[in-house]
């Protein structure tokens, strides 16, 4: 006794060319035509795979660098972050130094009490205190950046500045534009003039008035550095120009390579594994680069925690994309290997097939029964679970930048559908077999 085979699966049922029985000529031109077209849908597999990491790095840099809101969104959380707060509490305190001269002051204060009739030894003693009223500024000023740098101020100026000069994005990532943010050199800063002032004037509120000559020298921020920063902006430019078309370039192009396989399903199959594993590779990569960057960052740099907060978070975007796609790849190849003739294919849907047909007995033999909609529903079914697949995916590319989650969310609920129609096509099995099996009564005739 032969299993059953599923009659979607291509390669369930031999082929036979159309030109066999017309004679050898027909054949071996057949024969050229599949071999070319096999060779055509393995390049257009193999590119794809290989194109599918490289567009969601085209949707990253399109989405950073245009997209203001989802920008402001990404790199709000870095104010709060402590590695940025104690970098920017580093740089604005070395960018607010109050110049007070402790052993010039404490000379006048020691002078002009020795003439009120203090002693030579106790003014001797005041000239001393110099090295401590240097050190009671530094700590005031200290306590005041950082009270500031961790208060709602600080966020809201961070915020407000990268929303305001969000042309710096783009001209950090392409070179064009002007803002906040600035590339030099392949050194990438921020300007915290605006925190500087403020806690200029804070400490001037605090009493402490030499805190009103503090100069205007460099209030340029180091986030990080690279000496590639110049290839980098080159590539960006290039992707940000391709921008959200390049997605929906390569799915027609691994579309196509589906459709030219002679096994499709395996094709689909090969085609969304493959692309799944070149995505783990860059993510992989990213790892790695990201480890060799903080191993060798260069002394501009003011601090590496910040280093790595920055890098985390402007790639965060880019890490989710890429673990989306590699679920979603084999989210897909195990949904194809479910529909096709293989064994354990066979045994899931025999044993949901069971299960729907007890459910849909039990509830018949108590009365509840769906009537009309479940004998349409068993007579529709494969164009039901279609139209449920297409909306599902339908939602899916509509959804602004899914994550794993809304994968697995959409599953649930795709296989929410696919149970709900296996029930009702059940039990218009049921309706349908009771009514057969039933005596003919005085109303058969009708």
């Amino acid at each position: 006794m032969t299993s059953p085979r599923d009659p979607s699966e291509p390669d369930a049922v031999p082929q036979k060319d159309a030109g066999d029985a017309a004679g050898g000529g027909h054949q071996g031109g057949s024969t050229t035509a599949r071999i070319a077209r096999n060779t055509a849908s393995a390049v257009l597999i193999v590119l794809t795979c290989i194109l599918v990491p490289i567009a969601l790095l085209t949707v990253w840099v399109h989405d950073i660098a245009l997209d203001t809101d989802r920008y402001v969104a990404t790199v709000a959380p870095l104010a709060s972050d402590p590695a940025i707060e104690d970098a920017a509490i580093k740089r604005i305190t070395h960018a607010a130094d109050v110049r007070v001269d402790g052993n010039q002051a404490a000379s006048d204060i020691a002078a002009w009490l020795q003439t009120q009739g203090l002693p030579p030894k106790a003014a001797q003693a005041v000239k001393g205190l110099g090295p401590q009223l240097d050190a009671a500024v530094d700590s005031t000023v200290q306590k005041v950046v950082t009270r500031f740098v961790r208060s709602d101020r600080f966020e809201k100026i961070w915020t407000a500045a990268n929303r305001e000069a969000h042309a710096g994005v783009v001209h950090a990532l392409t070179g064009q534009g002007r803002g906040a943010i600035g590339v030099n050199g392949g050194t990438v800063t921020l300007n915290v003039g605006e925190a500087v002032d403020q806690v200029k004037q804070a400490l001037v509120d605090a009493g402490l008035s030499p805190a009103s000559k503090i100069p205007d020298v460099n209030k340029q921020m180091v986030l990080f550095q690279s000496d590639q920063l110049d290839k980098i902006r080159k590539g960006a430019h290039l992707l940000d120009v391709i921008g959200n078309w390049f997605p929906v370039i390569v799915v027609l192009i691994g579309t196509a390579g589906v459709l030219l396989a002679h096994r499709r399903r395996r094709a689909l199959i090969r085609t969304t594994l493959g692309a799944a594993f070149a995505c783990l590779i860059i993510a992989i990569v990213l790892v790695i680069a990201r480890r060799y960057y903080l191993d060798h960052l260069p002394a501009q740099v003011q601090s590496e925690a910040a280093a790595a907060a920055v890098f985390d978070t402007l790639l965060h975007f880019l890490k989710v994309s890429l673990r989306t796609a590699i679920v979603l790849g084999v989210v897909i190849a195990l949904g194809a290997y479910l529909i096709g003739p293989g064994r354990l294919p066979i045994a899931v849907r025999g044993t949901s097939e069971r299960t729907a047909d007890s459910a849909a007995q039990w509830a018949y033999a108590h009365q509840v029964r769906t009537g009309r909609a479940g004998t349409w529903a068993q007579a529709h079914r494969r164009w039901i679970a279609l139209a449920a697949l297409l909306i599902v995916a339908l939602v899916f590319a509509l959804w602004n930048h899914p994550t794993v989650l809304t994968i697995l969310l959409l599953v649930l609920i795709l296989l929410a559908l696919l149970a709900l129609l296996a029930l009702l096509a059940a039990s218009g099995r049921a309706t349908t077999e009771a009514e057969k099996a039933a005596p003919p009564g005085p109303e058969g005739g009708r």
